[in-house]
């Protein structure tokens, strides 16, 4: 059937434009994700 994920691409280059407000605050490389930074499953 599906075989799991193992490769994702982290959109962490630039200035965050598209991201705002939330990247106002925070980096998009700190951006929460479920419970976690988005850096921590890199």
């Amino acid at each position: 059937m599906f075989k799991p994920l193992r490769k994702a691409v982290f959109p962490v280059g630039g200035l965050g434009t598209r991201f705002l407000p939330a990247t106002k605050a925070l980096p998009k490389e700190m951006l929460p994700v479920v419970d976690r930074p988005l850096i921590q499953y890199a």
